[in-house]
């Protein structure tokens, strides 16, 4: 977000604030109008363009109202972004396509604080979940798979909680890996306050992420409602430990209804914190894994580095094809893939310090529109990255030689 926001941007930020994640009301709303329509008769006073009368609309207006005074203004927005804090839409370069199979519970928009880009981190991606009371058997076998998965340029996906959930980002950092970490409550003060350390880790080598703006405390429910995001974001989630009334089981139940590849680490048959593990795999299907190899295995496309079911098909759990998850992970471009206009634009594009959209845009010769685009396009690609100065050449990990250049 590098210029001054825009009225729908300005109205999703205000959107954040005054509704609850997911709320089935507003997302009813938001398919008869735009959110700018929403807050401005919100702001006004009048009534919201729905079709028909309905009680729980009159009962949300009232609640949103009462909360229009915590909306972000377009000012805010700014101060927010010089504070290194930055507010992603459906449609903008770095949202991820994957968060639009969630339907009516689609996020109004998510605030990222974090180095990496979080559509091209998400591309190869793995949800890894369990619970906060790991035994050490539980945080040995999720750091070495987080590790062993980063090795292997797959970004770690969790929830920043204690227990699994740090395990996992602290695996996926020691292997200098990207990490994503989804939170309850806003990116500015990420909860819990224990792991500040490694809030700023994460920030630093991959990107927080919330759907609650800055300044916002979580809440019990939050903590369940943020699930559906672990689970959407990559392209399957691991269950590493968990007991029977877990909230991982949570997580594994969204990506179980998304139709992403669910999968459990097996444990002792004495310990209660893996009964959870061992239920799912025996009642809802989920593909026991014991390493890195084994998920890989279950969520690689042929052709991304993984390998092929049999016959050099997708394995269990990988569909593909259009519209399909592997249409919306789909494997890196590579650089003969590009239109000529994209082409172009990378052309003008720095190895090291960043350049800006604007500039990018004069330099290539194209409308800042058309810039852009094809930065989203790059961006998703895993050409380029952003930075502090704008957008610059992302350099290659481990095993791409100069397949992106």
């Amino acid at each position: 977000m590098t210029a001054r926001p825009g009225p729908d941007r300005v109205a999703r930020a205000a959107l954040t604030s005054i509704a609850e994640p997911a709320d089935p009301v507003m997302a009813e709303l938001l398919r008869h109008c735009s959110p700018a329509v929403v807050i401005a008769a919100l702001i006004a006073g009048k009534a919201l363009p729905w079709p028909a009368a309905m009680p729980a609309l009159e009962r949300a207006r009232q609640r949103w109202s009462a909360r229009l005074g915590e909306a972000p203004t377009a000012d805010r927005l700014d101060a927010w972004q010089r504070d290194g804090l930055r507010f992603i839409c459906p449609g903008d370069p770095e949202w991820p396509g994957q968060l639009d199979l969630l339907g009516p519970a689609r996020p109004w928009g998510l605030w990222l604080r974090g180095n990496a880009d979080l559509r091209f981190a998400c591309l190869r991606s793995v949800s890894i979940v369990g619970t906060r009371a790991a035994t050490a058997y539980g945080q040995h076998v999720c750091g070495e798979m987080a590790a062993a998965l980063a090795e292997r340029d797959w970004a770690v996906v969790s929830g920043g909680a204690y227990g699994i959930d740090s395990r996992a980002h602290q695996g996926a950092l020691a292997a200098e890996g990207i990490t994503v970490a989804v939170l309850p409550g806003g990116v500015d003060k990420p909860y819990p306050r224990g792991h500040h350390d490694l809030f700023l880790a994460i920030a630093a080598a991959g990107v927080l992420v919330s759907e609650l703006p800055p300044g916002r405390t979580p809440t019990r429910p939050g903590f369940l409602v943020r699930n559906r995001l672990i689970a959407a974001l990559s392209r399957g989630t691991v269950v590493v430990e968990a007991a029977l009334r877990s909230g991982a089981l949570n997580t594994a139940r969204h990506a179980r209804d998304l139709n992403r590849p669910l999968m459990a680490v097996p444990g002792p048959v004495t310990s209660a914190l893996s009964e959870g593990c061992h239920e799912i795999i025996r009642e809802w299907g989920a593909v026991c894994v014991t390493c890195a190899g084994d998920v890989i295995e279950m969520l690689a496309f042929p052709g991304d580095g993984g390998q092929p079911g049999p016959g050099g098909q997708p394995g269990p759990g990988r569909p593909a094809g259009p519209g399909g998850p592997a249409s919306l992970f789909g494997p890196v471009l590579p650089r003969d893939a590009l239109d000529p206009v994209t082409a172009q634009v990378l052309e003008v594009i720095p190895a090291r310090q960043g350049r800006g959209p604007a500039r990018i845009a004069v330099t290539a010769g194209v409308d800042f529109d058309t810039a852009m685009r094809c930065l989203g396009e790059l961006t998703a690609g895993g050409f380029v990255e952003r930075c502090d100065r704008g957008w610059r050449l992302r350099a290659a990990r481990k095993g791409e030689g100069d397949a992106m250049r």
